[in-house]
């Protein structure tokens, strides 16, 4: 496989869901007034986008590998803007929350693809170029707030972004499939590999697949219960201009971006167990000042902190898997992915739930909590990496 097409395809459309999976928590309050959407039921969305993406998870690792990749990336972007554009049409709630878990299933499918390819293409550059790939994520979850504003001068409409989103991604679409095409044509005559279906089973009962999908967990706790309920805890709990609320969300995606294009630079001089902990170490203290230090620089520099402390953690716990063993990379990313996609479940979900009868600023201490949680699991996966890591 040529190199370069397939990671020209994967970095765009990280950037593209990274921008999409941020889009929800900032247009939430627009969109909730429009469709007459409550908390419980903002809450029920965001868990079931994690259902989708859990199923996506099963689905890509057991399955994904059973098909010629850029093909399939091709097609799952086609898709993903079918329902994009579905979700952009809506005016009722209902099928809102039946499109979130299709896309949830798609965009999970593409990050597992993702995850195999980049880690398979560039294995003697795999921590690398796995930050790499997420830093694209997390410059699409960074551009979100500012691409929400530009429209907003045109249009304030929440669904003028997902409608420009969706005409961006068909364009990814379209190169894909040339991409594929082209690439079909150098191969034509070559014997191909043998496709197999993974089964997660066998991974997933040892330790320290085990302390990963944790760490998972708490991670995607924080980022997406940070991602999802910040905005609406700045402007409807602690009084922000929605503009401000945005902006302050993007301290948070800038240390996202800042540490998953730096921590590789990193591993030159601290190991990679010891810059996990190090890492959800500052996670922690960043998200318990979101609570602790409610005034604008506060809330800043909390935000700056959680996202740089955040940020290289995904990449590096997965490329550190993947180390471990490359050939069940599929069923790893899925996971990963599954155990994120549980952590954005619970957190967004019961922060709804608890709003619902406490103020928003109070249920949004599920965030630190969930901090918490991951700063455990970061600890024992490091344990258990260190371990891995000793010469035979």
């Amino acid at each position: 496989m040529s190199r370069l097409p397939a990671t020209i395809v994967i970095f765009a459309g990280f950037f593209l869901i990274g921008k999409l999976f941020l889009l929800w928590g900032i247009l939430l309050p627009d969109i909730a007034a429009d469709l007459q959407m409550s908390e419980v039921v903002s809450g029920a969305l965001f868990s079931l986008f994690s259902v989708g993406m859990m199923l996506g998870a099963v689905i890509g690792g057991k399955y994904a590998s059973r098909f010629e990749y850029m093909p399939l990336l091709a097609t799952l972007f086609s898709i993903n803007t079918v329902l994009l554009l579905m979700v952009s049409v809506l005016s009722s709630w209902q099928w809102f929350l039946v499109l979130a878990v299709l896309i949830g299933v798609v965009s999970s499918t593409i990050f597992t693809i993702g995850h195999t390819l980049i880690a398979r293409m560039y294995a003697e550059k795999r921590f690398t170029m796995m930050g790499l790939m997420d830093f694209m994520f997390s410059l699409g979850t960074f551009a979100a707030s500012f691409f929400v504003t530009l429209l907003y001068l045109v249009d304030q409409n929440w669904r003028l972004p997902i409608q420009v989103l969706a005409g961006v991604m068909v364009l990814l679409a379209c190169y894909t499939f040339i991409a594929a095409r082209s690439q079909a044509k150098v191969l034509k005559g070559q014997p191909k590999a043998a496709k197999k279906t993974l089964a997660f089973g066998v991974i997933i009962k040892q330790p320290v697949f085990i302390f990963m999908a944790l760490l998972s967990f708490g991670y995607g706790a924080v980022e997406f219960g940070n991602a999802n309920w910040f905005v609406s805890y700045a402007q409807n709990g602690l009084g922000f201009t929605g503009e401000q609320s945005r902006n302050l969300l993007a301290c948070f995606t800038a240390g996202m971006v800042l540490s998953r294009l730096t921590f590789p630079f990193l591993l030159r001089f601290v190991s990679v167990h010891r810059l996990i902990v190090f890492m959800a170490t500052a996670s922690l203290a960043g998200v318990f000042a979101l609570k602790l230090m409610p005034s604008i620089y506060g809330i800043g520099a909390g935000n700056l902190l959680l996202g740089l402390g955040l940020g290289g953690l995904f990449p590096l716990m997965l490329s550190a898997a993947m180390n471990i063993d490359s050939d069940n990379g599929p069923v790893l990313s899925g996971i990963a992915i599954i155990g994120n996609s549980t952590g954005v479940q619970v957190a967004s979900f019961s922060t709804g739930l608890w709003a619902n009868f406490v103020p928003l600023t109070t249920a949004f201490w599920v965030i630190p909590i969930g901090g918490c949680l991951l700063w455990l699991a970061s600890y024992g996966y490091s344990r258990k990496i260190k371990y891995h890591d000793r010469p035979a």
